[in-house]
């Protein structure tokens, strides 16, 4: 017999999310992070691996949820060959 969503609830408790900030990176890198593949995936694994033996005995029985924050800087303005018409 399936257990109902809250009974799993129930059966994991959470730990804090981890943050991992991942700064700039190309579309192509995130595209496979999404896919589960690639340099940045094994770089998450390692993270929460880390901190799941960091924690020792607190991490037993917890779901550890990483929160990962990727971002890309905005284009300046004025820059490239006519600034004046963007």
């Amino acid at each position: 017999m399936d257990a109902t969503p809250k009974e799993k609830e129930k059966e994991h408790e959470t730990a804090q999310p981890i943050v991992i900030d991942l700064g700039k990176v190309r579309k192509k890198k995130i595209r496979e992070l999404k896919r589960g593949r690639g340099r940045l995936t094994e770089e998450v694994q390692r993270v929460v691996a880390e901190v799941g033996a960091s924690l020792g005995e607190a991490a037993d029985g917890k779901l550890l949820v990483p929160l990962i924050v990727v971002y890309r800087q905005k284009r300046k303005k004025g820059a490239g060959l006519f600034p004046s018409l963007f």
